[in-house]
């Protein structure tokens, strides 16, 4: 939780765009001092930037200008989930079953073609490594593991948690996602949404390679 007088110089950041220390020593009421003090920070979280200088039309040294980095938004209250609700409930209400599922299926796939191809005489563990990344790009906070005649590849953070459990065409989503980036070597041993820490996929090596 940020404290209150760091909260408020992001509300100030958020509703004026940017300002300088003596614009938040102002409306704060507090020293400039203090106010440096809480920005040195908000910038050591990633949550405030320096941008710019501003020119006084006067004698004297520009002044530093802060605004709140794209970080900051986290800070802030969101409606995604309730949008992303709202909006499957009507698509389910409005289309048969068959035709959910292949938007859904298509959704994945066109995400599944973001991801680099596989590189020539590209080893299994290379392209895990490759697709661990672009997972964790797409917020899965994905990383694998090789066991004994097979790897692991777990996604730690599920990017539709709290809506996945009403609409599991989102877990199937991902399943196909899956499937595209490593065709007929994955299966799905646990989910998150099932009360498992992360979700986990199994990558049979013959499997993959056929």
């Amino acid at each position: 939780m940020v404290q209150p007088i760091r909260r408020r110089i992001t509300e100030i950041l958020k509703e004026n765009g940017s300002a300088t220390v003596a614009d938040l020593a102002d409306q704060l009421g507090i020293a400039q001092v203090s106010v440096r003090h809480h920005l040195d920070i908000l910038i050591g979280e990633d949550l405030v930037e320096a941008r710019g200088v501003r020119r006084h039309n006067g004698a004297g040294r520009p002044s530093q200008v802060y605004a709140l980095t794209p970080q900051a938004i986290k800070l802030f209250p969101q409606r995604h989930d309730a949008l992303a609700e709202g909006m499957l409930e009507e698509m389910k209400a409005a289309l048969p079953a068959d035709q959910v599922r292949s938007f859904f299926i298509r959704l994945a796939h066109k995400t599944a073609d973001e991801m680099p191809p596989a590189l020539p005489d590209q080893t299994l563990e290379e392209r895990l490594e490759q697709i661990s990344r672009f997972l964790t790009e797409k917020g899965y906070n994905a990383r694998w593991e090789k066991k004994d005649d097979h790897y692991e590849l777990y996604t730690h953070n599920c990017p539709y948690m709290g809506t996945a459990d009403r609409h599991y065409e989102l877990c199937l989503m991902d399943q196909e996602l899956f499937q595209a980036l490593l065709p007929g070597a994955t299966r799905t041993q646990s989910r998150a949404l099932h009360g498992a820490s992360h979700c986990t996929y199994i990558i049979e090596p013959a499997s993959s390679q056929a």
